[in-house]
């Protein structure tokens, strides 16, 4: 009986798990060691954040946001995503 619903569920496994047969993830060799590419998109995306911040902050735009952490937080996370599209087209 077990083993009937294993087999069902076989192709359903390998339709879900054939994302997974990528030989390596995709990374970036800095300062001689490999870094995950998600890494450094995420770090692309807080050093955006940030100097956006700076440009809001000297036009006076950041006094007139309402939640200013949601805001940023969702500019680096929209700089991180453009960012892992942009070079690895993920």
């Amino acid at each position: 009986m077990r083993l009937k619903s294993c087999a069902r569920l076989a192709p359903l496994a390998a339709i879900v798990l054939g994302g997974c047969a990528e030989t390596r993830a995709p990374s970036i060799p800095l300062f001689g060691a490999y870094f995950p590419a998600w890494l450094a998109c995420a770090v692309a995306g807080i050093l955006g954040a940030v100097l956006i911040r700076v440009v809001f902050v000297l036009t006076g735009i950041d006094d007139r946001l309402p939640l200013r952490l949601l805001v940023y937080t969702s500019l680096a996370a929209a700089i991180a995503f453009a960012t892992s599209l942009l070079f690895f087209g993920r």
